[in-house]
């Protein structure tokens, strides 16, 4: 008789009740929020015009909203960049010799190569309109933001386990529906976790972004970053202060209202079992509404539909096509030629401008800084992988320790390295400290992070079948780390270094020459070299620092990190 009356009070119930009307507020506001900050993108705007930017800790709130909608922006271009070449890569041998090595170039590019390359072509793509600053902003944004994203995917479509590999095979799905219904969730977890690592981080950057400095031509977008770099200009301690907690409000406020819901969501693809999920009163809110509580239910039934559709079910028998081995080979061997023609046309090109411009001294010169640079970057990058391993490998295996420590570690990675410049300075020339060797540590205080959160993902995807096993086994110590702990989480912790280094490099322009207050100190290295060039306007020697940075970054993931990639998918990979 209960469950009877319980089936007419449900039959009787509104379609539409008081939480609807409340979420309905809530996301109207948000789009017209969100809607007016993108109209304030488009605004007219004249080069050579000065934006003032006010120190007042009323305008945050403004400044906030536009530099939350940049990073937004550029995160929706890097995942699609992400889905689109990370999958090319991993699907394709030949794609991937090429995408993973541009991929490593590119990383290396400091952002300020990117904005002193891309500010003057968008400028002169939108004339006469913010849009042109606004998009050198976003593409400086997408650059620190993309690679690490891209890699991740990559890295979980190559080490797929083998018997989800023989799942699909047995429910006879098509390389579409594998995609989607295989791969995309096994990755889902770690591509979360480092779509938030580079949210974060791409907060390091975005001084360097709203505040662009090129040729002595300074462009100040409203922002959190450019009200950072007034503060510290013009050594404005409490400024800086009031940013902290814009910022840290700002992190909060999207985490639980984007993060948080996905992170919960992100378990059920969880390779481990999971025992507790990640609760959010955001999606316990939108639970509680009649009206809203149906649209995820519609969306996945579109999802299915699109998944399912016979277009993309279609697959080619192996024998309806031949392809001669002589013929593939010839097209191989001209997409080879054309691209090494390619290639050696825009190094020529390049050092053309570079040997005409710039002595052979100053080239052998800056080699030598590059080469000081690395060594700082390589004994930082490892010091950071022995501290953070075991504490990752700690916090991984524990489901509940992941929930509460995955904010923090958030806010930690988004705070931006570059407002603990100042005290550096001040410390320095107050005890008269080595520059050298006192500027080292801020190169990976914003990077090291992807060490951390990549050593987190893989203990959490760590079977726990084979996990208990161990355990029953009595194996500790050394041997558990040898056989367990340490294969299982080796493709994640190569993601994390190969990120943090090529991090590091670009951290090292503004870790190399820091300032308080109009005092800068420089320490001898390939970033200083840089960041000075870039302030004077000298195109040459900017170039030839960008190209020494390139070339640096190359070869040492040639020589060492890409055989360890090679291993890690070999041997392994969970299978």
């Amino acid at each position: 008789m209960l469950n009877t009356f319980s089936k007419e009070e449900t039959n009787i119930r509104p379609s539409f009740n008081r939480w609807d009307f409340l979420a309905l507020l809530l996301i109207l506001g948000g789009f017209c929020v969100l809607a007016w900050g993108a109209k304030q993108m488009a605004s007219p705007y004249e080069l050579g015009e000065p934006i003032i930017i006010q120190l007042s800790p009323d305008h945050l709130a403004y400044y906030s909203l536009r530099t939350v909608l940049r990073m937004f922006i550029a995160l929706i271009f890097s995942l699609l960049f992400t889905f689109v070449f990370g999958t090319m890569a991993a699907k394709n041998k030949t794609l991937g010799r090429l995408i993973i090595p541009a991929i490593d170039v590119m990383q290396s590019v400091p952002v300020l190569g990117f904005l002193s390359i891309s500010v003057v072509g968008f400028i002169k793509l939108f004339p006469n309109n913010l849009l042109g600053p606004e998009c050198a902003a976003i593409f400086a944004i997408f650059t620190s933001q993309v690679w690490n994203i891209a890699l991740s995917f990559y890295q979980s479509l190559c080490t797929v386990p083998k018997n989800l590999h023989e799942v699909a095979t047995v429910f006879q799905l098509s390389a579409w529906q594998k995609f989607w219904r295989v791969e995309v969730p096994f990755a889902m977890p770690g591509l979360l976790w480092n779509t938030m690592i580079s949210m974060s981080a791409g907060w390091f950057f975005v001084v360097a972004a709203e505040a662009i400095s090129v040729a002595n031509q300074t462009i100040t977008l409203p922002g959190i970053g450019s009200y950072i770099a007034l503060a510290v200009s013009k050594g404005n301690s409490l400024a800086v202060f009031y940013a902290v907690i814009a910022m840290f409000l700002v992190i909060l406020i999207y985490d639980q209202f984007l993060f948080r819901p996905l992170t919960g969501w992100a378990v059920k693809f969880s390779f481990q079992e999971i025992e507790e999920e990640t609760s959010s009163w955001i999606v316990n809110f939108f639970h509680r509404t009649q009206l809203l509580r149906h649209v995820p239910v519609f969306l996945e039934k579109l999802t299915d539909v699109f998944i399912n559709a016979d277009f993309f079910r279609y697959q080619v028998k192996n024998k309806s096509i031949k392809i001669n081995r002589s013929f593939k080979r010839s097209i191989q061997f001209c997409w080879y030629a054309a691209l090494i023609v390619i290639t050696s046309v825009v190094l020529y090109v390049s050092a053309q401008f570079i040997v005409l411009n710039v002595s052979w001294h100053e080239v052998q010169h800056v080699l030598l800084l590059g080469l000081i640079t690395g060594l700082r970057i390589i004994i930082l990058v490892m010091l950071c992988a022995l501290v953070w391993v075991p504490i990752g490998v700690w916090i991984g295996l524990r489901p509940g320790w992941v929930s509460c420590v995955r904010p923090v570690i958030q806010f930690l990675a988004a705070f931006p390295a570059n407002l603990l410049f100042p005290a550096f300075v001040i410390l320095i020339i107050k005890y008269q400290l080595n520059v050298e060797v006192w500027t080292s540590p801020l190169f990976i205080l914003g990077t090291q992070w992807y060490i951390l959160f990549n050593v987190i993902v893989g203990a959490s995807a760590l079977p726990k079948d084979l996990y208990e096993a161990v355990g029953n086994m009595q194996v500790k110590g050394w041997l558990w780390w040898k056989r367990l702990a340490l294969p299982g989480i080796f493709p994640y912790l190569l993601t994390g270094i190969i990120t943090a280094a090529g991090g590091a490099w670009n951290a090292s322009i503004l870790a190399e020459a820091v300032n308080w207050a109009g005092v800068k100190l420089y320490a001898t290295g390939l970033g200083a070299y840089i960041a000075i060039a870039t302030d004077r306007g000298e195109f040459p020697e900017l170039a030839l620092g960008i190209s020494v940075m390139c070339l640096y970054v190359l070869v040492v993931n040639r020589i060492l990190w890409r055989p360890l990639y090679k291993l890690a998918e070999e041997r392994y990979a969970l299978k």
